[in-house]
């Protein structure tokens, strides 16, 4: 799919989401051999996603279902948490599940997300309130973030 941070790749079944790929940045990546090009049941997602980049969509309604260890589920877990057009920081994830010395670990996790955007890990910076990595590139990193500063005030 087109997107304003390049082609997104979105991969799953005919019942959830389960993967969205950057075409570009240190986690891009492409369709598997064995897939099978279905557009039909990502349609939804789809206009959601033009939604949110148009700045009509705060919040997503799809069904998910990323692959992830039981830590990085309580991660993406607190990801979805965190409020349209706002930050926290690795050390704010580690402490809302009650350890606050697993930052690095929630950097991982985070860094694994494969659901991004709508899971919104682009969400998290550093403690000093600086971009850290994104496996989308930085400059996608800053452009859902400004979308989303820009946006955060216009509508309910």
């Amino acid at each position: 799919m087109p997107s304003p941070v390049g082609e997104l790749l979105l991969a799953g079944t005919d019942d959830a989401l389960e993967v969205i790929g950057f075409s570009t940045g240190s986690k891009a990546r492409g369709a598997d051999p064995e897939w099978e090009r279905w557009d039909h049941p990502f349609r939804r997602v789809r206009r959601q996603l033009e939604e949110y980049f148009a700045g009509k969509r705060k919040a997503f309604d799809i069904e998910l279902a990323p692959a992830a260890t039981p830590f990085q589920a309580k991660v993406l877990e607190q990801l979805l948490r965190i409020p349209y057009g706002e930050t926290c920081s690795y050390i704010d994830i580690a402490r809302s599940l009650d350890n606050p010395k697993a930052s690095r670990a929630v950097g991982t996790a985070n860094g694994n997300n494969p659901i991004p955007i709508i899971i919104p890990c682009h969400r998290v910076v550093g403690a000093n309130g600086s971009l850290t990595g994104f496996g989308g590139g930085l400059p996608s990193k800053r452009f859902l973030l400004d979308l989303e500063t820009s946006n955060s005030g216009l509508f309910g």
